[in-house]
């Protein structure tokens, strides 16, 4: 008999579990954009939530510990990855409130930590439910593994005007489960990817000697198999031909604006408003395009504020011919209150479309309850915008329907997605406006980029993206990215775009009629089984 491998000393087997969490949680935030390439990885964020999956459901060392010391510890193992993932994924807010804002750089990173600290709470209930509600059962435990974490995302997504930058499912857009997309969007692919992830970390060598887990790898590749033949049956020409479906007009030209204004400039009269004036300025006359876009806030000042006739002369050159404009530019006045806004011109348009920013960016955009104090700490121009409301409509030109939203809201697929409740209405080309020189030359660029191209597979069409200073891109239905300018460069993206129309994804369908309370309620129910099982145990 070989002789056994002494065991690691108990004070190491103790520490492992919250090493693996740890260590998960910090290559949890690589998974969304790998350093230097910013591509997201869809197999380490699987891997790396494997690890708090192992720790989970690893035996701990001491014993007699009782269930509520176990749920603690579940507690504490989930909030440390959750931690590391969190701070690792947004770190550059960091940028933000030092290097713009001009708050102390120990207070930005203690409040980038204590975000972080408190987000992570959600996912350290999830754990100490999922080790309360677990019955030993591998199947059983990697469901409700995923429910746990799917409502986990689904609170940091909603509760408190809701924050999910970086949530899990943004790393498939490029793998298998991004099938999942136009049936359960970023969350559902999530909660696949949560399921998988507890799998894994329950995989045992012995298994791959049992018929069994063979015939869950071919249910498993059966049913992959036939999500990823609907979605290219959805997609093809022939098959939306035979239903019915047409492209929205002919493809049109298109010129996407980059001005590269120094975020530390921006809003200065002295230098980066009467550069931003004048390079946008130049564009707009000389772009030859059929649709020119210019980012958020690209003209940095209140219409109030400009030189007489500057808007007037754009909105002249813009409705007098074919050609159409969405301009980023704030709404309003100092007395009456202001918006994060989109002016739109085209001919026939009068008054000119307007669309406004409905979902703010906190201590950015609007100042929450008892923070003045905080922001007051901060030099934020234009900090307490008003909001605009769900489900604007889009934007009708040449048969397209352009669909504007600005900076972050394409973070939060579910208010996109009031725009699909009537097929005949939804948009052909949704269009993101953004501003992200607030987080330097960062991944912020990367990840947003990620959830673009996300929301163009949740909803089957293309998203194009004016923005500062980067990702100006353009992505097609299929979630590609087709153009891309280079970032923190002064330029012009020209591109082709055709606009989708037909019939919505699946996703679109319910999420415009339900939102996201589908979700909530399947994963609600699998805890309640799980309690009724544990109840029978």
């Amino acid at each position: 008999m070989a002789p056994l491998r002494p065991a690691a000393p108990a004070p190491v087997r103790r520490l492992a579990p919250w090493l693996l969490a740890g260590a998960g949680g910090l290559l949890q935030a690589l998974s969304l954009a790998w350093p230097g390439s910013g591509e997201p990885l869809w197999w380490l964020q699987i891997a790396s939530l494997a690890l708090l999956a192992r720790a989970l459901v690893a035996p701990p060392v001491a014993t007699g510990t009782g269930a509520r010391a176990g749920a603690w510890r579940a507690a504490g193992l989930g909030w440390l990855f959750a931690c590391g993932w969190l701070a690792g994924t947004f770190w550059w807010l960091y940028i933000s409130m030092h290097t713009y804002g001009g708050l102390a750089a120990p207070l930005a990173a203690a409040a980038v930590l204590a975000l972080a600290a408190f987000l992570g709470s959600y996912y350290a209930a999830a754990c100490a439910a999922f080790h309360r509600l677990r019955t030993g059962g591998r199947a059983w435990d990697a469901l409700l593994f995923a429910a746990v974490w799917l409502l986990a995302e689904l609170a940091r997504g909603q509760w408190w005007t809701g924050f999910p930058w970086g949530a899990g499912g943004y790393a498939h857009v490029d793998g298998p489960l991004a099938v999942l997309a136009r049936s359960v969007g970023v969350y559902g692919i999530g909660f696949a990817a949560a399921a998988a992830a507890m799998g894994l970390a329950q995989l045992r060598p012995r298994d791959l000697g049992r018929w069994r887990s063979w015939a869950v790898m071919l249910a498993v590749l059966l049913a992959w198999g036939a999500l990823d033949w609907q979605r290219e049956c959805a997609l093809r020409e022939d098959c939306r031909a035979a239903a019915g479906a047409v492209d929205a007009g002919a493809p049109f030209t298109l010129a996407l604006l980059q001005g590269n204004i120094p975020q530390d400039e921006k809003f200065q009269p002295g230098s980066g408003v009467p550069l931003a004036l004048g390079w946008y300025g130049e564009q707009l006359r000389a772009a030859s395009a059929q649709l020119v876009v210019a980012p958020e806030t690209a003209i940095p000042l209140l219409p109030g504020q400009l030189v007489p006739g500057y808007l007037e002369r754009i909105a002249q050159r813009y409705t007098a011919g074919d050609q159409a404009l969405l301009l980023g530019i704030p709404l309003g006045s100092f007395e009456e209150g202001y918006t994060n806004s989109v002016l739109g011109f085209a001919a026939g348009q009068a008054p000119p479309y307007r669309y406004d920013k409905h979902h703010l960016v906190p201590f950015g955009e609007f100042i929450p309850p008892f923070f003045r104090w905080f922001t007051q700490m901060m030099h934020i121009p234009l900090g307490d915008f008003a909001r605009g409301g769900v489900g604007q409509p889009s934007l009708a030109w040449q048969g397209q329907r352009l669909a504007p939203n600005i900076c972050y809201e394409d973070l939060f697929g579910e208010e996109l997605a009031a725009r699909f409740a009537d097929p005949a209405t939804a948009p052909t080309v949704l269009v993101n406006l953004s501003n992200i020189g607030w987080f330097g030359d960062s991944v912020a660029i990367d990840q947003h980029l990620s959830i673009s191209r996300l929301r163009a597979l949740e909803f089957e069409r293309p998203m194009v993206r004016a923005t500062n200073t980067g990702a100006t891109a353009v992505i097609d239905h299929r979630g590609r990215v087709t153009h891309r300018l280079a970032g923190h460069t002064r330029g012009v993206l020209e591109a082709q775009v055709q606009g989708r129309t037909g019939a919505v994804t699946p996703y679109a369908w319910w999420a415009a009629r339900a939102g996201l309370l589908p979700l909530w309620l399947g994963g609600l129910a699998v805890l309640a089984l799980a309690w009724l099982r544990r109840r029978g145990h």
